[in-house]
């Protein structure tokens, strides 16, 4: 099995506290689906900061860590992620070891 973590970019915020009840409870029943998969539910990044080459900020805005057999199986996995739903974009990086 391999390890993958997804990066999280864009989607909507939540505009009400009943909005973001949703949305975790969304969240959570993805890690649900998701299950063993799923090893570092992640987090949520704040501000960033940078060092070295001048670059565009990557926009990426939070991360989860899966194990799977290949990158299909991650992508089957996210068929109905609720980041996807918000109209975010998911990046999936395979890991390797080093």
């Amino acid at each position: 099995m391999t390890k993958y973590v997804l990066l999280y970019q864009g989607g909507t915020m939540p505009q009400s506290p009943e909005e973001g009840e949703k949305t975790m409870a969304a969240w959570m029943a993805w890690f649900g689906k998701a299950g063993s998969a799923v090893l570092d539910m992640g987090n949520a990044f704040g501000p960033v900061a940078a060092l070295g080459a001048s670059l565009p900020d990557s926009g990426v805005n939070g991360y989860t860590t899966v194990e799977a057999a290949d990158v299909d199986s991650v992508k089957g996995l996210l068929g109905d992620h609720p980041h996807l739903a918000a109209g975010g974009r998911i990046e999936i990086h395979e890991t390797t070891a080093m």
